[in-house]
């Protein structure tokens, strides 16, 4: 039986196929992503002409590292493939991401690529929404403000902590996370325009018509699934 690592390491193997010389690709953030992004800088060092565009400080540091060129929106204004995990996958390709705190710039380069492919194992797969703490990134001064009107939708939260114990954790723009406690959400698209309308928040870690492929590795195959897809 593979273990959740070997899925993973499937998962982002799948998804290199996807990519061809000259594309610009989106590396996105996280365990699976960090993977895929070492995999593609193998193909680099092989030939394979391209240019990547992080969703995260850490992910463009790992990918000029291994040798992919990165560059930002200045240089160009589309992706051609971006590749990501997720911490759900929901019917739909309706996801739940952010789980890393990078949620921000992983929304940004998936809403900029023409196909946006989430690699994932299938402990991600869901039928609703709701498992895995939904996280928002909120402006600091704005945080118990936003920390309220959270309660007052049935979403009590609370100011993610840095991994190392420093206090709390801050984001790539400089901004805080509040973690939702679990919750099923009966509708994503409409939860994710009442969080969006409250003053102080940056972005929430829904993301509804935004994946297009989801590469999900388990029994030992990786399977495809798409928006129509029935999980």
């Amino acid at each position: 039986m593979p273990t959740q690592d070997e899925l993973k390491l499937q998962a982002a193997e799948a998804a290199l196929s996807y990519i061809k010389s000259g594309m610009v690709v989106g590396l996105g953030s996280g365990s699976t992503a960090t993977l895929f992004i070492k995999l593609l800088g193998e193909k680099v060092k092989e030939g394979l002409k391209i240019r990547g565009i992080a969703s995260s400080e850490d992910s463009a540091k790992l990918g000029a590292e291994v040798g992919i060129p990165i560059i930002d929106f200045h240089r160009t204004s589309e992706i051609d493939v971006a590749v990501d995990g997720a911490d759900e996958v929901a019917p739909g390709l309706i996801l739940i991401k952010g789980g890393g705190g990078k949620l921000l710039r992983e929304k940004i380069v998936a809403s900029a690529s023409k196909k946006f492919i989430v690699v994932a194992d299938a402990s991600k797969l869901v039928q609703r929404l709701g498992k895995f703490p939904m996280p928002i990134e909120v402006i600091p001064m704005a945080q118990p403000l936003v920390t309220r009107k959270l309660e007052s939708l049935g979403l009590p939260s609370k100011i993610r902590q840095a991994k190392d114990g420093s206090g709390d954790y801050i984001t790539d723009e400089g901004n805080l996370i509040l973690d939702c406690d679990p919750t099923v959400i009966e509708d994503p698209s409409a939860l994710g325009g009442k969080i969006s309308a409250i003053t102080g928040v940056v972005e929430h870690g829904i993301f509804v018509h935004l994946a297009d492929l989801a590469l999900i590795a388990g029994n030992g195959e990786v399977k495809q699934y798409t928006r129509e897809s029935k999980f």
